[in-house]
């Protein structure tokens, strides 16, 4: 038998599961947290953010990156310069649509490995600045 492959996904429908399902457990546990959400995948030409969470008066801009295996690398690890620099552009793009006076903005990161009984959530905020995304 043959797995089938989504003509929409380069990597297939199993890996944008995997994805909305890595995005759907971050958002709980950040709303456990006590993070309110604001958007989840929000789109434009630039690309997409994964969750846009308030956490009080801070509106936090959320990438989820998630893993079954860590045969190439830790999940965290794949937020490279570009994604970074990237993830800038579209946050900027979503503050000028956005209507309402934002006082602060954090880039965090959420690193979900889904293998064994349970999976493990990493949370780090703060995760890079505009500095370390190459823009300055």
């Amino acid at each position: 038998m043959r797995a089938s492959v989504s003509p929409s996904h380069p990597h297939g429908g199993g890996h944008l599961r995997l994805a909305r399902f890595g995005e759907t457990l971050a958002l709980w546990w950040l709303r456990l947290k006590g993070y309110r959400l604001e958007a989840r995948n929000w789109r434009c030409p630039l690309g997409e953010l994964d969750l846009v969470m308030r956490s009080r008066h801070v509106l936090v801009f959320v990438e989820v990156k998630t893993r079954t295996s860590l045969s190439v690398g830790l999940p965290e690890e794949a937020v490279s310069a570009g994604k970074k620099a990237q993830l800038l552009r579209v946050a900027q793009a979503y503050l000028s649509q956005r209507r309402g006076p934002v006082s602060f903005c954090r880039f965090d990161v959420v690193a979900v490995e889904v293998h064994g009984f349970f999976p493990r959530l990493r949370h780090y905020r703060g995760a890079f600045s505009r500095k370390e995304s190459g823009r300055s």
